[in-house]
Formats: C-alpha cells, structure tokens, sequence
C-alpha cells in the first residue's frame, strides 16, 4: 500500500530535541529581617538550606540521608508556613515550590552526588529561596520576564507542585490571545535529578535581562512525570500545565497546538487523537503508535512484548494510539521522521491504519536522517501547522466522526458519549448537521447512550434521525441526553439532571485510572482478620508509596481510617487498604461492591476462596460520593520494573479487578526487595454495570 509521504529534501542532523537556552549566573537569595528580631519560621528555614547547601559543597563525598531529611524538612515546614498565607497565588507559590521540591528528589534517589549535580541543586534551592522572599514581598518579577523559564503549579492529583518551561517570545504583552504550542518533551530514564534536568534546559535562574525569540506564540514544556508516554498521571499534568498557562498568560484556547518528538511525539499522537478537539493542529515527530510492533524494535535492550492474557489484551486498546486514527478526520495532525529512523516503522503503521479509515496522512520524511529532527523538515511542519492556527479550532463542525474505545475518552466537539455496550471494543459515531438545523446520525456502533451540546440544538426544537428513527428534541439550554431503551432510542433529558448508572465517563476503570485525578490512601486501624493479609495490604501501600514517589514524582497522602473527612469522601478517590476486619472503610463500601468477604470465604469472579491467603483488589464506584472511584488494595498494576524499563510497558496488568493469593515474606518486603510476596491468579474487567460477567477471564 502506498502512503502519501513528502520528503523535503534534507539531510542534515541537527537534534533539536530541546531549544537553545540562555546561560546565567546563579542568584544568591539575600539575607532576611535584622538579627534583633526574632527568627521566623521562613527564615529558620532558609538558614538550615543555606547551612545544607555549604555543607553539601564541603562533603561531597558524604552519605546523603542528613541532606535528604533537613532539605525535607525545611521544604515541609515552608510549604506549610506558604500555604497558611491565602494572599498568595498558589501558582506562584509552586513556582518556587518546584525547585525545593527538585531538589529533595535529587539527593533523595540520587545517593551521593557528582560535584556537578551537587552545584545544580544549590544553584535550584537559591533560586527556590530568592523567589520565596520575592513573594514575601509581594513581588514576582519572573512572571513578567521573556524567554526561557521554569514555572509551576500545583497539581489537583497529589498535591505536588509540579514544573514545567515555558519559552515566551519577545513580542509578547498580554494585550490580546496569543497560540499556544504545547511540545512534549522525549524518553528520559528517571533519576532523583530528572526534575532539575529537565528545569535546566529553561534555566534555573531568573536573568532579568533574558529576551525571547521573534515568534508569534508560546511554547510550554510540561514535565509530564518525566516518564510514562504522557499516560496516567502524566496525562493529567499535560493539560493542569496547559490550564496554569492559561491562568497566567493571555492564550487562544482556538489555537491550542500540541507537537513533540520521540516519546513526545508518541504523547501527542495519544492526546492529540483521544482529545480531538482540545487542539487546532498535532505535529508529531518520530513516534511510536502502538504497543506490540514498538516492542519488535530491534534494539537489543527492548522488552518484546508477546501474546497478553486476554484482559491484558484488551487494555491496550486505551493506551495505543492507532486505534484512534480517525480522530485525524478531527484535527489535523502533521507528522514528520527521518528516513533511516529506526522507528520508520510505527509512521507506515499509522499511514497504513489512516488510509484505511479514509484518511490521507501528512507524513514529512527527511532523507538520510536518523532519529533526530532536522531543522528544514522541522520548519515546513510548522508552516502546515500554521495554516490550521491561522483557521482556528471549529467547535461546531457540520460532519463529525468520532472514535474511541473507553469512556475515559468520550468527548469530540458537541457529541459526548455516556455508554458503551462493551468497554475495549470499538465504538463509532458519524453524525452531520444539515441546512434545515437537524442531526442526521449514520453511525452509531457499540453506543448506548450520548449527549448532544445545546450549540447544534435549535430553540424550537430539534429533529434528530438515527438509523431511520426520527426523534424530536426539545428546546434545551443544556447538553441533551439520548440512550437506546428497548431498542428504540429516547431523550432522557437534561445531562446535569439525568442520573447515569454503569460505566460512565470518569468511572470507568480500570484500575490504574484512579491515579489520574485526586485520591487519597487510606490504611486501616482495627483488628485485620488475619495477620497475612494484613502484612500483605501493608507492604501494598508501602510498595505504591515507594514508586508514586520514585516515578510519577509526589508523595501519596495517606490517611488512616479514622482520619477521613467527608471532604475527603467527596473530593478524592480512596484507595483502601486492609480486610474490613482492619479498615472501616471497606467495611462500609462493601455491601455495595460486587463481591463477597467473610473471614472465612471470598468470593469474586464467580470463584471462592479462602480468605485466608487471598485477597481481593479492585476498583468500583464509589457508594460513599458520587463521581469517585473505591479502590481496594492497589496501586497501579505495574510496577518498578516495568517503570525503571521502557514507558511502552505501562499498560494496565489486572483489569477491574483481581485476586491475589499472598506468598510468604511480605513482612519483610522492602523496595530492594526483587519479588513482590503475592500472585495474581484471577483478574478481568467487570461489564458495564459494573457486575463480575457470567464466565471471567
């Protein structure tokens, strides 16, 4: 089959995986207050740094748990003092909370560092200190500055201030909206100095005489967690940076552009073809699209990744992006690869899934270049892509075709989808608008129900056909609910007002979606009902709190039962862990929850066990709020290994659900430890009423 590839004619190799920066000197944060006035908290806290930081210089080859616990503990004590301030922006805030918080996580897993990366940390805790006294004194002066910059915000998942760059042009003033281009950032193994590395490519100072480069948009760097494909959590940092820069600079939301390279490019094929109409053009350069052919790479250190278990299986049609490849009829995507890119395969893969789809694919090669971007392809794919800015998004196509597999992503322009009749299977709407104000909807597969937007709905009322049945909707001032009853479809009514049961958008699954937007980890206080799954649900949340903290880059909240609020059951996700012997919690969600847990029998999956020895993990509604999830006994189902190898890998192990038979040793289970003391002998996902199927998996 042949593709509509475009060579430019270029063979020059210039990595321009990163922008030219400029050099600066370190700021050296001044001294506070008089030595006659008492010493605040604030500037007991930048003394103890200040001591750390002439320490670190002096005892290079010193262990680094003393650094580690006083740069903790002062970075704690001065969020705490912060965050007790409402007057302060807590963006600005997490502009200085960022290179604190880098710098813990530096001497945190990096043990002793280099005398290089040692004069990088100090070089990121004075910029931290001095912007903090700026905003004791009400001042912020970076934010008016141009060029390069790290800035940050606080993220709504954990609680950590979370950076990112930010390269402002010259001309910029605020004075009307201006495009923004979103570029991911590509593979990079984490390291405790993975924060400050990244940091370090936007500066990590604030020259006050830096200049910005002569074009007319923004370009924001999100850090994405440093390194997962922007899945997960690091998909939700991609769009709380995009939302911080919105707060913060007056951007076009209609000339979004979402662009990267490598992994970057990988990301934006994932975010760009879920969320089609988030962006106005996607630019992806050399990446990847799918899970199993990427694994067949042939580089000696890849992990191939053979046949899945069925439930496995299933799961990847969230994360591989090829399955999203009509989303391109949406929004415009512009690729671009070397030729002699190892990965040259991944772009005919996606060219050949668009042609089938009925799409052409834009696809720029660079003759005899390898995996790098060269510059003269680089500029024509920005020339394309600035023919769609100069457009501007359309949020009211007359012809929309939409694609997805999960709920999780359900939205395209004035079309929501709310249900599915199977979850991992692929569903289609293509709906049009025609001259007379009416929907005609010609597709409509594995959907149950969808809202439309009051946008293409008429005051007077609006005639919607489907498959050859006419519905006449009523006049609406908000989205519009129809679902298929009986096999006739019907309008329930108001989005807001009707009350969807089963698998809806947000709650979902599986059980690694959790982790995408606000939870909290409860552990238990009472009596388990024995000792072994006690110690198991232990080392489970000791393990997620070592690899949240190690790899999404925050430290888990962690609460034990007694101790949760009803803010906390209305705001967040909990993430239980225990027996209802040991946690109330999962005594009180239990009678809602589709299994059975006695001390003496489990049943789930259609199987019993003996619950001694077994456990269950899962995630399900919440009974308690509505729109959170409960989770019982997990963290995300892979782990350190499958993080500390290739982003490829994370992809969903257990489902909706599972059981575990726990194996000896958990007691003693620490992160050095090479075996996790449990086996998981049953999982699958639950159907779309959240209910174990007739015969699992």
């Amino acid at each position: 089959m042949s593709i509509p590839f475009r060579s430019t004619g270029s063979s020059k190799n210039v990595d321009h995986s990163s922008s030219p920066l400029r050099n600066s000197n370190p700021i050296v944060p001044t001294a506070f207050g008089s030595t006659a006035n008492p010493v605040s908290l604030v500037q007991w806290c930048l003394c103890l740094l200040v001591v750390l930081v002439g320490q670190s210089l002096i005892a290079a080859d010193s262990p680094p748990a003393a650094e580690v616990a006083a740069t903790d503990e002062a970075t704690r004590r001065l969020q705490a003092e912060f965050t007790r301030r409402p007057h302060i922006n807590p963006d600005l805030l997490a502009d200085a909370r960022v290179f604190l918080r880098a710098a813990v996580w530096a001497q945190r897993y990096d043990g002793p560092l280099t005398p290089g990366d040692r004069a990088v940390v100090d070089q990121a805790l004075a910029t931290g200190l001095h912007r903090l006294q700026q905003l004791q004194n009400n001042q912020s002066p970076w934010t008016k500055r141009k060029g390069n910059l790290v800035r940050g915000y606080v993220s709504a998942v954990d609680g950590s201030a979370q950076p990112f760059g930010l390269i402002i042009p010259k001309g910029y003033d605020g004075s009307r909206p201006t495009r923004l281009d979103v570029v991911l950032h590509g593979s990079s193994k984490p390291v405790g100095m993975s924060e400050l590395r990244f940091m370090s490519r936007f500066g990590l100072t604030d020259n006050a005489d830096a200049t910005g480069p002569d074009v007319d948009y923004i370009e924001l760097h999100p850090l994405g967690r440093v390194e997962n494909c922007y899945r997960w959590a690091g998909e939700t940092d991609v769009f709380e940076a995009i939302e911080a820069v919105c707060r913060n600079y007056n951007i076009d939301r209609d000339r979004i552009v979402l662009r990267g390279m490598s992994m970057g490019a990988s990301g934006t094929w994932h975010l760009g073809l879920k969320h089609p109409d988030r962006f106005v053009a996607l630019g992806p350069y050399c990446g990847y699209v799918d899970t199993h052919r990427f694994s067949e790479t042939p580089i000696p250190s890849f992990i191939k990744v053979g046949l899945l278990p069925e439930y496995q299986e299933l799961g990847l049609h969230m994360l591989d992006s090829v399955d999203y490849a009509a989303n391109a009829g949406v929004v415009p995507a512009i690729a671009a690869i070397g030729g002699q890119d190892i990965f040259f395969q991944a772009h005919v893969i996606m060219g050949e899934t668009f042609a089938m789809e009925g799409l052409q694919m834009i696809n720029l090669i660079s003759p005899g270049t390898g995996h790098v971007i060269d510059p003269v392809t680089h500029a024509e794919q920005m020339r394309l892509i600035g023919m769609h800015v100069h457009k501007g998004l359309d949020h009211t196509p007359r012809e929309l075709r939409f694609v997805t597999w999960t709920l999780k992503y359900s939205r395209c322009h004035w079309i929501e989808l709310l249900g599915l009749q199977q979850h991992y299977a692929r569903a289609e709407i293509k709906a049009r608008i025609r001259d007379d104000g009416s929907i005609d909807i010609a597709t409509l597969q594995n959907i149950t129900r969808f809202a439309l937007e009051p946008r293409v709905l008429s005051a007077k009322g609006t005639t919607v056909r489907i498959a050859g049945q006419e519905l006449q909707l009523p006049a609406s001032k908000h989205p519009l609910v129809l679902a298929l009853q009986e096999g006739k479809w019907v309008c329930l009514g108001d989005r807001h007002a009707v009350k969807l049961a089963g698998k809806r958008p947000g709650l979902q699954g599986p059980i690694d979606d959790a982790f995408s937007s606000p939870f909290l980890c409860v552990r238990g206080t009472g009596k388990a009902w024995n000792p072994e799954i006690h110690a198991w649900t232990d080392a489970s949340l000791r393990r997620f709190e070592y690899e949240w903290a190690r790899y999404m880059r925050g430290d888990l909240t962690v609460k034990n039962d007694t101790e949760v609020t009803a803010e906390d059951l209305r705001d967040k996700h909990l993430i239980l862990f225990g027996d209802p012997g040991s946690n109330s919690l999962i005594a009180k969600v239990l009678p809602s929850l589709p299994l059975t847990w006695t001390p003496e029998t489990l049943t789930l999956g259609n199987r019993d066990y003996a619950s001694v020895g077994h456990a269950p993990a899962l995630v399900h509604p919440s009974p308690l709020a509505a729109d959170r999830y409960v989770v019982i006994n997990s963290g995300h189902t892979f782990h350190e290994k499958d993080f500390a190898a290739f982003n490829y890998l994370l992809f969903p192990r257990q489902g909706d659900w599972s059981v575990v038979k726990v194996t000896d040793g958990a007691e003693q289970w620490r992160p050095s430890t090479e075996a996790f003391p449990e086996e998981v002998i049953q999982a699958d996902y639950f159907d779309e009423n959240w209910q174990t199927s007739v015969k699992a998996r």
